[in-house]
């Protein structure tokens, strides 16, 4: 079991200065370059991170002094806060909020690593009853958390002052809603990074074991060609979206043995299998968000960075109707360039085209108030 998220924040980062997000099936950002669409997108895998135990690295790795939000804020020290709110499969509301806050390691230069994220305060909190309960609480390294009967404990866990209590209160029983917060976030795929160069994951055979879900590089593409072909037993919606970006083109799966692997066969030439190290990288981009959106199962909650690129302008509506299929069956978050592609969406009536924007350095959502709601919706 996962949760659907139902929310996302964000505060002082980057150009995301406050930002409250009411989340739907399908959420499609489109705007120029650099409004900060990319930073709505990489606010959700940080959040992710936290759950992975990597935040503290990632955000070092993107220099943390480059992380927080630039422009004008109050008096004191500079944090960041990104969260995110969950619900229960079958309602609406949002049930269970998960929030952590990050800043600089205190005290006077020197200190230790003085560029490390710092772990300001963390916090899982049930939103379902009559008033909000904290079921997990840390401050500094202080950590406070509700066993299994619902009492609150304090817990003795050794933890670094970059590691997120997520990741490192690990029981199951004692901790069942924390874990299952931890597991919905695992279970998030991000695919913004599916090369298609000479050397790409894409382009070689995959190793010979059933695949339900596309990794994140895209190198078990093969294989979850091949699970569809031979554990389903049926690859008629792939086939069709793929005769629908390549009219008469067919998609050849061989069979699986210590390694899968997959060809392309086009009209022009009827007699030939073109492997994967010879497909264009538009072919090859396509065939990848195929395997993404169209896998064997779904991962909880899909998001996708400008997958227009390299892709033929007349490949929009093929790859919208991809989105549009996968949406029906899980959580996709869309950032674009590509208004033909946005505009496929929504002629669907799908998903929430959302117009991004800059007003004075910070990223903007057009209609959106502080307080997450839209203003045509209140109207």
């Amino acid at each position: 079991m996962v949760l659907p998220v139902r929310e996302f924040s964000a505060a002082g980062y980057r150009s995301l200065r406050r930002i409250h997000y009411p989340m739907s099936r399908l959420d499609v950002f489109v705007g120029a370059n650099g409004v900060g669409k990319s930073n709505l997108y990489r606010g959700l895998e940080l959040l992710q991170a936290a759950a992975a135990g990597t935040i503290g690295d990632q955000l070092a790795r993107e220099g943390l002094d480059r992380a927080f939000w630039a422009g004008p804020t109050r008096s004191g020290p500079r944090r960041m806060t990104l969260a995110a709110s969950f619900s229960d499969e079958n309602r609406l509301e949002p049930a269970y909020r998960y929030e952590i806050e990050i800043g600089f390691p205190p005290g006077e230069p020197p200190v230790p690593f003085p560029l490390a994220p710092h772990v300001k305060a963390e916090s899982l909190t049930y939103l379902g009853g009559r008033r909000p309960v904290r079921l997990m609480e840390r401050d500094g390294r202080r950590v406070m958390a509700r066993d299994e009967d619902g009492r609150p404990v304090d817990v003795d866990l050794d933890i670094l002052d970059s590691e997120t209590v997520l990741s490192r209160l690990e029981d199951p029983s004692r901790y069942p809603t924390l874990d299952l917060v931890r597991r919905t976030l695992l279970e998030w795929r991000f695919y913004h990074g599916l090369r298609t160069d000479a050397d790409s994951p894409l382009r070689k055979p995959g190793v010979g074991v059933p695949a339900a879900t596309l990794a994140s590089d895209g190198s078990n593409l093969a294989a979850v060609f091949a699970t569809l072909a031979e554990i389903r037993e049926d690859t008629g919606p792939l086939d069709h979206m793929i005769d629908q970006a390549f009219p008469g083109a067919i998609l050849n799966i061989a069979p699986t043995h210590r390694t899968t692997a997959f060809s392309m066969t086009f009209p022009e030439f009827p007699q030939r299998q073109f492997e994967a190290m010879e497909l264009s990288d538009g072919t090859l981009r396509f065939l990848g968000l195929a395997g993404a959106l169209m896998a064997y199962r779904l991962p909880a909650f899909i998001a996708l960075n400008e997958p227009e690129s390299s892709l033929h302008p007349d490949l929009m509506a093929p790859l919208a109707k991809m989105i549009v299929w996968a949406a029906a069956r899980t959580q996709v978050w869309l950032v674009t360039h590509s208004e033909r592609l946005a505009k496929a969406i929504e002629d669907t009536g799908a998903g929430a085209v959302r117009q991004v924007s800059k007003v004075q350095g910070a990223t903007t959502i057009e209609g959106l108030t502080l307080l997450g709601t839209f203003r045509d919706e209140d109207e």
